[in-house]
């Protein structure tokens, strides 16, 4: 089912600062990147491409680097790019908060924040300003080192908010699961669908992707969409949201106005 989520019929009690925060810090970090066409101290873009790789190697997640705990060696980092760049002597395991933030091209943006904006204020809502945000980077930090297990020892760069909010969503499914979604199927026409089955859909067509991909390897390799950090960042966020939303409620009304 290809579908674009527009709404959401969950009636959010309070404006969910932290979601429009995080939409808000993910598009600025995109804009100041060398992706960004708009960001034209990078130079010409025909010209960009050791910045980007630069980049890249200072804030994307290898896997290389969080299964080994060590940065790239220098003949990694040769293996990676022929420009003369290094990346910064930061601990790896950061890594894989940056590349949450970073994206590919403006319309690997668009899509993960139109899923956050429909999806995100509902969870914010349910689960509290306080413990919404660690989820959304708990589950982030879980799919990047699935997504690293899967790969194994690659040098392969991971960017993109997609593992967390793949996470917001397995949490969705605990919290709002009978909801109704306003959708756009093939681009054009508007429907309502159970919340449930617009995510479960998107789980089952993703584990599908990534064990096709799995399967099918390029060059020893995945290549393209991080399918594996979808499936991870989904199941922990199915998980936490299960023991998060339990203790909520056996904890009664001294969580609710978190």
């Amino acid at each position: 089912m290809a579908g674009i989520p527009l709404s959401d019929d969950y009636p959010v009690r309070r404006t969910p600062v932290v979601t429009y925060t995080l939409i808000a810090v993910n598009v600025a970090v995109y804009l100041l990147s060398p992706m960004s066409l708009l960001a034209v101290w990078y130079g010409d873009p025909a010209a960009r491409g050791c910045a980007v790789e630069g980049y890249l190697l200072r804030w994307a997640a290898f896997p290389a680097e969080l299964l080994s705990g060590a940065r790239l060696s220098a003949e990694q980092v040769a293996s990676f790019t022929a420009c003369p760049v290094a990346p910064a002597a930061i601990w790896p395991g950061l890594s894989a908060v940056t590349s949450m933030f970073l994206h590919a091209d403006a319309w690997h943006l668009v899509g993960n924040m139109v899923y956050l904006f429909v999806f995100g204020p509902c969870v914010e809502d349910r689960l509290g300003r306080l413990r919404y945000p660690l989820i959304y980077l708990g589950t982030g930090v879980a799919a990047c080192y699935g997504f690293a297990l899967a790969e194994g020892a690659a040098v392969v760069p991971m960017v993109g908010a997609s593992g967390a909010i793949s996470g917001v969503l397995g949490a969705y499914l605990v919290v709002q699961f009978r909801s109704r979604v306003t959708t756009l199927l093939l681009g054009v026409l508007p429907v309502r669908l159970p919340g449930w089955m617009l995510v479960a859909t998107f789980f089952a067509l993703d584990y599908l992707l990534y064990l096709g991909s799995s399967l099918y390897p390029q060059d020893g390799q995945q290549q393209g969409v991080a399918y594996a950090a979808h499936v991870y960042g989904f199941l922990t966020g199915l998980v936490v949201g299960l023991l998060v939303y339990r203790v909520r409620w056996g904890a009664g009304a001294r969580l609710s106005d978190v």
